[in-house]
């Protein structure tokens, strides 16, 4: 099992600053190479190829993070779970069910009203995670460039404390605690590691 995460950013043809292009790539190659595991096309949508499924949802919180420091931007994204059964030269021309499942899933998304979702075609496991998911978007979509510049360190490192990430950023320990709660950042770390929970379970059935 890999998963392929497919996406776009909303609002990218309005934005006067490009600089959510560049913060895109270096955080693709972050998670890949290009072009066999990740590409940028039509100049606002992109694939990435993870290997290990159960980083998907922890990798697709901190692109949305990282796009969302940018005013008035947004990423919408599929996640697909599945297997690849050929490896182009470009992830473009690789396909599998994750690809197909991924693909399906991001044309459903404006339909469904959503800017994150997951298909594995278990339907049980889909339901329960975009349930979650769907829960958890009603906080993430509505982070404000300072939460989200929090939320992607956070979600880069999360072992790291926050003292350290004041230090980082140049504030309180307090601040940092302050704007964590309001981002609801535990509960999404809790999310993810439910979801890799059952992700681990899936592969070893």
């Amino acid at each position: 099992m890999l998963a392929v995460i497919t996406g776009d950013i909303i609002g990218s043809r309005k934005a006067n600053n490009t600089g959510w292009l560049k913060a895109l790539k270096t955080k693709l190659q972050k998670f890949g190479t290009a072009p066999q595991e990740w590409d940028i096309y039509r100049g606002d949508e992109f694939q990435l190829e993870l290997q290990q499924p159960e980083k998907a949802l922890l990798c697709a919180l901190e692109l949305k993070a990282c796009i969302k420091t940018f005013n008035n931007l947004d990423v919408r994204m599929a996640i697909g779970l599945g297997d690849k059964i050929h490896q182009g030269d470009r992830i473009s021309e690789s396909n599998g069910s994750a690809f197909s499942n991924s693909g399906n899933q991001f044309d459903l998304l404006k339909k469904q009203k959503v800017t994150l979702a997951i298909c594995s075609q278990q339907k049980e496991f889909d339901a329960e995670i975009n349930l979650m998911v769907k829960l958890a978007l009603v906080t993430v979509d509505s982070w404000s460039p300072v939460s989200a510049e929090l939320a992607e360190i956070v979600f880069a490192n999360p072992h790291l404390l926050q003292e350290e990430i004041a230090q980082q950023l140049g504030i309180k320990q307090s601040a940092v605690s302050q704007r964590a709660r309001r981002a609801e950042l535990d509960l999404m770390l809790e999310l993810v590691t439910y979801y890799q929970h059952r992700i681990a379970k899936i592969k070893s059935a």
